[in-house]
């Protein structure tokens, strides 16, 4: 082989490893599946601002199972992901989904609201902070995604690029579990399959 045909095969090789293995400042594998039940914990509420300065609370979502994405406009996985969730909102936001992305960009909503108009993102984006990490277990890789399920306990973790399906089945899971009016989970593949 010629030596820049080979450097140019190794660079592009790299490259791909570093998108696989996304915008991470530790190690860690994309992981995914939902939790048992019995194993779900409360997934912590936080106040951040979103990009017309209103205040939002995860609590503002109990009852809606949530899509919440620790993302930043420089990370490649992140971007990659992105067109799929807007899809997700499109798709299941009648079935009770909500997609939440927390920005963990340094230079706040002058990197943030040019991404979100040049991409068409059609779901709330808020501008997170070391706190908020913190309260999610130190959020170090990027993407990092959480699904709360509608009592609002974290049924599933995806650290990394997870695949869409990954994502589509999980979700196709939770989304078929609607609280009555007890708060027990049942059965609404109906309300899902409409929303298909």
């Amino acid at each position: 082989m010629f030596p820049a045909f080979r450097r140019a095969l190794s660079l592009q090789a790299l490259a791909l490893a570093l998108v696989i293995s996304a915008c991470s400042s530790g190690p860690g594998a994309a992981r995914s599946s939902l939790k048992p039940e019995s194993q779900r914990r409360k997934a912590p509420d936080f106040a951040l601002r979103d990009a017309d300065g209103k205040l939002v609370r995860l609590s503002d979502y109990r009852g809606k199972v949530v899509l919440l994405n620790f993302w930043a406009t420089w990370c490649s996985p992140c971007r990659f992901e992105i067109p799929w969730f807007i899809e997700f909102q499109r798709q299941y936001k009648d079935a009770g989904l909500e997609v939440l992305g927390i920005s963990m960009d340094e230079d706040g909503w002058e990197a943030v609201k040019p991404f979100l108009t040049r991409f068409g993102v059609n779901y709330r984006i808020l501008m997170g902070d070391d706190m908020v990490a913190q309260l999610y277990g130190g959020v170090d890789s990027l993407p990092t995604t959480f699904l709360i399920d509608r009592q609002g306990r974290v049924a599933a973790v995806h650290i990394g690029l997870v695949s869409k399906r990954s994502y589509e089945k999980d979700l196709a899971e939770l989304l078929e579990q609607e609280p009555d009016s007890a708060g027990r989970a049942v059965d609404s593949s109906a309300v899902l399959a409409g929303a298909r």
